[in-house]
């Protein structure tokens, strides 16, 4: 295949695209198949000899649609939407194009530049004020590793990098039982050890209570341990929870500790100036993360760390040998020493398409709708006779159970088998709830209210 070929097949591939988009509405959200289904559909051996498009692309049509769980499906309310905007597809089709590695300012000057504006429009957009600044990364937990890397060299005097972890004190990080799995899975990789990750209790609003995050501290630092930092909650996964951002930010801040904020998808919301006092007080964070892909938009994958300063994560993760040195231009930003990769895609380009294709008030009125129908949603659900809305919508994501975990979990599979909607499960309190996030782009009113159908069809 060569770029005359790449140009036809392109546009066969722009058209199956509009096609399929077109007939999501007629294809079950997820997959109806059993494990195995699709490796068995290919070849056991690589091809010798090169094959026509033609052959590969029947394939593709044949193999790869059937088997895929939809995630531009507008009924998908299950996790929070992988979301691809129109705009972000064709950004990410001319980003593909170009192929630029833009792991240094040399390396593709409009990677850097555009990204760093790209930071700044999404600041004013979220209303943080002057002076953070930022970076992209792949994902929310890549972007929770650099935090926490950052916070324990930080609490080592940068000791950890030099002389490893073995002979330092036994460093600790606090963060709610609300916190997503990434902050545990970050706290494995950076060498802190999941004992060390301490779960501070939450109140009736399953907030962080501030009150036992000071007495933790206060007891590791008689106990002779080292904490480094904290993790606060703006929206978690499970069922939506905000931890008292201001409260517990003065907390840490008694105690000379960093502060990270995982706003993952909840950050999204803040667009609209009526949610921001769900995360009061966060411009006292040191760094603050949220997806972009998960509500605004853009493309998987990009997720957007805000950082108060740069300086401590760039004297972590930052590394300089001389083939990467940028002669005579020292003071240029190279993104790379900001994150764990080298290598870096071109994600400021999406967000650009999007932020200007669908403009601050189109995307604010989508967050709205959404917020609105899934409270719709959960006022015509607790009419069923049987069902309990256990937690109350958070933005866009609320649960609801039966009258004993069997029975929910029976439910949530009939609802998944049949196809038209899409849910996923979380334990609350123990109990087995099924999770409703309201957040594809495409969605419509309908398509949410679908899901109070097919509940009713199947109770």
């Amino acid at each position: 295949m060569n770029h005359d070929d790449l140009r036809i097949w392109s546009k066969r591939a722009a058209d199956w695209a509009h096609d399929y988009h077109a007939g999501l509405r007629d294809r079950p959200v997820r997959a109806p198949l059993v494990p195995g289904a699709i490796s068995r559909q290919l070849p056991s051996v690589p091809p010798e000899a090169p094959e026509p498009m033609e052959a590969i692309f029947a394939d593709f049509e044949r193999i790869v649609p059937p088997g895929l769980t939809h995630w531009q499906h507008p009924r998908f309310f299950a996790y929070f939407p992988a979301n691809a905007s129109p705009a972000s597809m064709l950004a990410e089709q001319l980003a593909n194009a170009i192929a630029a590695q833009g792991m240094l300012w040399q390396t593709s000057p409009a990677v850097t530049e555009i990204e760093q504006v790209m930071i700044d429009w999404l600041r004013q957009s979220l209303g943080l004020p002057e002076g953070f600044t930022g970076t992209i990364h792949d994902s929310a937990t890549t972007a929770t590793l650099s935090a926490i890397l950052t916070m324990r060299e930080q609490a080592l005097d940068w000791a950890g990098l030099s002389d490893g972890l073995s002979s330092q004190p036994r460093l600790r990080l606090y963060a709610s039982a609300e916190t997503h799995s990434s902050v545990d899975k970050a706290t494995r990789i950076a060498g802190i050890g999941q004992a060390n990750l301490v779960k501070i209790s939450t109140d009736t609003s399953l907030s962080m209570r501030p009150e036992a995050l000071d007495a933790a501290i206060t007891a590791d630092l008689a106990a002779g341990f080292r904490p480094i930092g904290v993790v606060l909650c703006a929206g978690g996964t499970s069922v939506g929870a905000f931890d008292r951002m201001a409260d517990c930010i003065a907390v840490a801040k008694s105690h000379g500790l960093p502060v990270h904020v995982d706003a993952a998808w909840a950050g999204s919301a803040m667009i609209c100036p009526e949610f921001r006092p769900l995360w009061d007080g966060v411009e006292g964070a040191d760094s603050i993360v949220f997806n972009p892909h998960k509500w605004l938009g853009a493309q998987f994958d990009c997720a957007v760390q805000f950082l108060r300063d740069p300086t401590p994560q760039v004297k972590t993760l930052g590394l300089r040998p001389t083939y990467l040195e940028t002669a005579g231009r020292e003071e240029v930003v190279n993104f790379n020493e900001w994150t764990v990769p080298l290598g870096r895609r071109f994600r400021a380009l999406k967000l650009w398409f999007t932020l200007r294709a669908y403009g601050l008030e189109g995307l604010r009125a989508r967050v709205r709708n959404h917020v609105t129908w899934a409270r719709e949603l959960a006022a015509a659900l607790a009419q069923l006779q049987g069902v309990s809305i256990v937690t109350h919508p958070s933005l866009s994501l609320f649960t609801f159970a039966l009258h004993d975990d069997a029975a929910t979990e029976a439910l949530l599979t009939r609802i998944n088998d049949d196809g038209r909607v899409y849910l996923t499960q979380t334990r609350h309190q123990g109990a087995y709830v099924i999770r409703v996030q309201v957040g594809q782009f495409d969605c419509t009113q309908d398509d949410v209210s679908m899901v109070e159908q097919v509940v009713r069809e199947f109770l």
